[in-house]
Parts: structure tokens; sequence; C-alpha cells
């Protein structure tokens, strides 16, 4: 029997298995589909194995009343790994009492947290902001607060925030961040 062809054998009609395969002359199917998601494919492990996809941390600075705030955080992270996140505060001549410190609250929300060193001497939070107060260094004009953290596993998003030094209930030194998360 002749591919693709039916034919009569003892009176029954005989179909061929190979009747809905393409002929040569046909071609193959399209592979541009298979070969960009491909690509795309090699272009997402690249930019994984380069590093692109990590932690990328930078600092934002504000000044004003005599201080100067800085912060090193994480503008890129992903999910589950450990970031920076760091204020230094200083001021020419020294601190004259203890040091207040504002921070977006919800910013927090994408860290699972592991300490803050030193320690606030008082917390406080209206909600929005959370309120940190740390004794002066016992030498020195600047003081630096660490926080020591790592991204949720289940945070997708990222998280915007600010920290301002307070002079009574005054801000006189803010900067601004933002933390993007990627998967």
């Amino acid at each position: 029997m002749i591919s693709g062809y039916s034919s009569t054998v003892n009176g029954s009609e005989q179909r061929s298995t190979l009747r809905d395969v393409r002929t040569a002359a046909a071609g193959p199917r399209s592979t541009r589909w298979r070969r960009i998601l491909v690509g795309l494919l090699v272009l997402l492990v690249g930019t994984g194995a380069t590093g692109l996809l990590g932690v990328h941390s930078t600092t934002r600075s504000g000044s004003g009343g005599g201080y100067e705030v800085t912060v090193e955080y994480a503008a890129v992270a992903r999910a589950g790994l450990d970031v920076p996140w760091q204020v230094q505060v200083r001021r020419v001549g020294g601190f004259d009492g203890p040091v207040t410190l504002a921070v977006t609250a919800d910013y927090f929300d994408i860290y699972e947290e592991q300490g803050l060193d030193p320690q606030p001497t008082a917390e406080s939070s209206d909600g929005t902001y959370l309120y940190w107060t740390f004794d002066p260094p016992p030498v020195g004009d600047q003081l630096a607060v660490d926080f020591d953290a790592y991204i949720q596993p289940s945070s997708q998003l990222g998280s915007s925030g600010e920290v301002s030094v307070l002079v009574g209930n005054e801000r006189v030194a803010t900067t601004e961040f933002h933390t993007w998360l990627v998967p």
C-alpha cells in the first residue's frame, strides 16, 4: 500500500496511518516561537548568572539644621536575601543630646527583622512613622544605626520610605528611598 492513500483489501477499506503526515514539500512547522522563547530563557538565565538580579545597594542623603542623614539601602533585591539598611547621622561638633529618627513604618513590612544595632533607648509609633531615640555617641560627630534584616520570602513588591532627623518635633534633615523587588 502507498502511504497517504486508502485501498480496499478483502472488501474493507484500509486507511494509512500516515495520511495526515506533512509532505516534504510542505516543509517543517515554524520554529520561530520556540526560538524566541528559548532566547528569552537564555537571556533570563544569563542575567541571573551575571548577578544583575541580586542585591544592589545605594545611598541617599539629605541635610538641614546642621545635620546630615545618609541611608544605605537595597535599591534592588529579591525575596529571601540579606540586604543592607544603615542610617548615618552626622552633626559637625557632635550631638547636644539624644538623636531621634522618624522612619516610615510600612517600609519595614517587606523585611524579616534580625535586630537593630544599637538598640534605641526609646521607641514609639504613630502608625505612619516609627520614632527611634538613640543616646548620642560618646565621642565623635556621627551616629550609625544598622538594621539587620532580609527580605521576607512572601514579599513580591517593593516599598518606599523616608528617614528624618527630628529636633524637637521638627524634621531638620530628611531623605527618601525605594526598594524594588525582582522575582
